[in-house]
């Protein structure tokens, strides 16, 4: 099955939100696959009904395409190696499970649930800090190999010698199996357990490399011996540090936002936040800084490090500011299209293209999310702008009437509407007057953008257009004529 070219997989359960911990695992997933032109595969887990629902993969789908972490075989695209959803593979578990029972690696279990309570409850009695294990009570039991309601598979996990394996992170990692049990394979109802269900499930799809969190190198040697017992070849596993909160403790919603479609909400650039995670568990050198193309080019396994990294709000902040102010990492495209969701949030759903990307660059130093972008944006969109009622009292006064009056005709008369041509014209009049710039331009910038802080006021006054801004400025000293009367 296998081409040559690795092939790797990213398996969310669907049910929650797309949790970070698990797109930076998907990152690195799929940094790999396209490195070397391989495969990556998104395939869903839903074996758990209570909590699976549609409405959770069709979100881990959403944000995974908003991620860019696009996938060449899934449950939406299909592929040579489908099903991509467990759910739908359940006669492939089962024609494995037989493979397993004829080769002695499993076996039936009718044990109940009431009897290993029991079981539990006696060596707690005997000592509260042993831990339960299955005495292997059915493993000579001749049951149906196809089970029925009442019996689940378990694994007939051998006794002695050990497994052995090369992480590409960890590097070589030995579990004697005197300290694994037989563990439940498959439900009484016919559906896997997670072990069971990965393992049939990367065998099938041909799956080269297993990277996930170093949380689950707890089940990689079970899988390794139940890879052994289905004859199929090991793929290489690479097992990641994990991702902290501040605290130290495992990274969740205490900590702050965790769930990506928060991020999307908070106008994150996707490719600031996948700069960041990458850095979980990863480095180059001395490099923070990294376009996708950039990792893509950069990623290897060898600089992956084995020590768990703490979130850092001030880092991740400061990352996130470089991806909008750097058109190299966010080009004036896709800013344009990032902030576009946020100024219709604001009732802005028509501003022109020309001129949201002549207005960006006034922006970028400044807005550190898409979020105070659009916000920064605002007035450039409407046909007058908000006044704030602050600014306005202090700067649209009676003394600034004949200033707004004079700058109103000096634009109007304007013979070329660019900022550079503009200042110097303006400042021409004023010098003329016996006047300086500070002596109109915060009335005029409240005139212009409703606020008292802005971008350059030529650049923006250039930006917005010489029919607008008159009309603006019109409004202002009506407004301040009003006021005096």
């Amino acid at each position: 099955m296998s081409t040559g070219k690795p092939r790797l997989r990213f398996a969310p359960s669907p049910t929650g939100y797309l949790h970070i911990g698990g797109v930076r695992t998907a990152l690195f997933n799929w940094l790999w696959a396209r490195k070397t032109g391989g495969t990556f595969i998104l395939r869903i887990e839903d074996t758990d009904r209570e909590r699976s629902t549609p409405e959770n993969e069709a979100i881990i789908l959403r944000d995974m395409r908003w991620l860019g972490l696009e996938w060449d075989e899934g449950p939406d695209s299909g592929g040579p190696h489908g099903p991509y959803r467990q759910m739908d593979r359940l006669p492939i578990y089962h024609e494995y499970a037989d493979k397993l029972i004829a080769s002695g690696a499993a076996y039936r279990c009718d044990c109940t649930k009431d009897e290993l309570d029991a079981q539990r409850k006696a060596l707690t009695a005997q000592d509260p800090k042993a831990q339960f294990r299955y005495p292997g009570t059915c493993r000579d039991k001749k049951l149906p190999a196809n089970g029925d309601r009442s019996s689940v598979l378990r694994m007939r996990a051998p006794s002695s010698g050990a497994v052995t394996y090369r992480d590409l992170v960890f590097g070589e990692v030995t579990t004697p199996n005197s300290a694994l049990q037989d563990a439940v394979l498959m439900r009484s109802d016919g559906v896997p357990l997670y072990n069971l269900g990965a393992v049939v499930d990367d065998v099938t799809m041909g799956i080269t490399l297993v990277a996930r969190g170093r949380d689950h190198m707890i089940n990689t040697p079970i899988q390794i011996l139940l890879y052994e017992a289905l004859g199929a070849t090991l793929p290489q596993f690479a097992h990641l540090p994990m991702m902290l909160g501040p605290d130290g403790a495992k990274l969740s919603k205490r900590h702050g936002a965790v769930a990506v479609g928060e991020y999307r909400e908070k106008g994150i650039p996707a490719g600031g936040l996948l700069n960041y995670l990458v850095r979980f568990g990863w480095s180059h050198g001395d490099e923070e800084i990294f376009s996708v193309a950039d990792l893509v080019q950069k990623f290897d396994w060898e600089h992956c490090g084995k020590g768990d990294g703490k979130y850092d709000p001030k880092k991740f902040a400061a990352i996130i500011f470089e991806h909008l102010k750097r058109p190299d990492l966010t080009s004036d495209e896709a800013y344009a299209n990032g902030v576009v969701p946020f100024l219709a949030q604001r009732g802005l759903t028509d501003a022109p293209r020309a001129k949201l990307l002549a207005a960006l660059p006034l922006v970028r130093e400044r807005a550190q999310t898409f979020v105070e972008a659009a916000d920064a944006l605002d007035y450039f969109f409407r046909d007058l702008p908000v006044l704030d009622d602050k600014a306005a009292k202090k700067f649209l006064v009676a003394d600034k009437a004949s200033h707004l009056a004079g700058l109103r005709a000096e634009l109007a008369s304007a013979p070329v509407f660019e900022p550079s041509a503009l200042e110097a014209h303006v400042v021409a009049w004023l010098a003329g007057k016996g006047l300086e710039l500070k002596d109109v331009a915060q009335a005029a910038r409240v005139a212009i953008t409703g606020r008292s802080a802005s971008p350059g006021l030529f650049e923006v006054i250039a930006v917005l257009g010489k029919d607008v801004v008159l009309a603006r400025l019109d409004r202002a000293i009506a407004l301040v004529a009003a006021a005096g009367a």
